[in-house]
């Protein structure tokens, strides 16, 4: 049975990812742990007790509200074929995210957002771009509930065969799951631009390699790549990007960023992110 974790504040955008992951459980069998991160706030002055009891006080309300919530979501949204069971813990959301799933094997990790803009995104980001950077399982980003099946997933292509066989491997099964036809996508940029004699052929070898089935090879040319993507989904109806991350941290990941993390938040449709296992190139 396949463990899927969906973070709930409570949010928009975190209901649309419960209710995206009831769909995906129903046709996988899957169970759904549903989590609730409260985050303790910090006490100024450790040395006061009426402080400390009403920082004892505010959390068990808050906990309290989070256990109200979680059963009237569950009834709104009832499915009969899904295990749902919802958990509430104290700490730091995305570390807490990382040890949940570690403690309890999780599958795939199905999150809400309203993706990050400006200042917040350059140096802090949203919560899911960080769970996306850190999770060593695949973690799926959604924006808004959507009903209609999954038809269409986009492959961005940078034809660095010899690092994405796991990845690959993990596309296979989504492109199965839903019966869906998987575009393959190089995006041609000015800085590193290739012929599409050279790229098109490189493509089909790459689909031949791994043995892919019911897809398109595309070359599309944008200033850049992030922007590429997500045009090139527009025009494909995309209903999902599947994409690598490297999960880059500290200063690194300041002064390179990272596509995946950047399209998590500049688009609308869903995004299915997998960290790639030492990776050397851009992604």
């Amino acid at each position: 049975m396949k463990k899927i974790l969906v973070p709930c504040d409570f949010s928009k955008p975190a209901i649309s990812a419960y209710r995206q992951a009831l769909d995906f459980a129903a046709q996988e069998n899957g169970m759904i742990f549903l989590l609730h991160v409260i985050e303790p706030p910090i006490l100024q002055d450790t040395m006061l007790m009426p402080t400390l009891n009403f920082e004892e006080e505010l959390m068990k309300e808050m906990k309290e509200k989070a256990e109200t919530e979680f059963k009237g979501l569950i009834k709104k949204h009832e499915s009969e074929n899904v295990k749902v069971r919802f958990e509430i813990q104290y700490g730091a959301v995305p570390t807490t995210i990382q040890e949940f799933i570690k403690e309890n094997e999780i599958d795939t990790v199905v999150m809400g957002s309203t993706g990050a803009n400006g200042f917040k995104e350059y140096f802090i980001g949203s919560n899911a771009e960080r769970v996306v950077r850190q999770s060593e399982v695949p973690v799926l980003v959604v924006k808004n509930y959507r009903e209609q099946p999954v038809k269409n997933i986009i492959f961005p292509n940078d034809l660095d065969v010899e690092h994405q066989e796991d990845l690959i491997n993990k596309i296979k099964d989504q492109q199965h799951l839903f019966n869906a036809k998987l575009h393959i996508v190089y995006v041609n940029t000015p800085d590193n631009f290739v012929s599409d004699t050279v790229t098109r052929p490189l493509l089909q070898q790459f689909a031949d390699r791994f043995l892919l089935k019911n897809y398109t090879i595309n070359v599309f040319n944008h200033v850049s790549t992030e922007e590429g993507v997500i045009e090139f989904t527009k025009l494909m109806d995309g209903d999902m990007i599947t994409i690598g991350t490297h999960g880059r941290k500290g200063i690194n990941h300041l002064m390179r960023g990272s596509i995946a993390e950047n399209i998590v938040n500049h688009t609308q449709c869903l995004i299915w992110t997998y960290k790639l296992k030492n990776e050397l190139v851009e992604a």
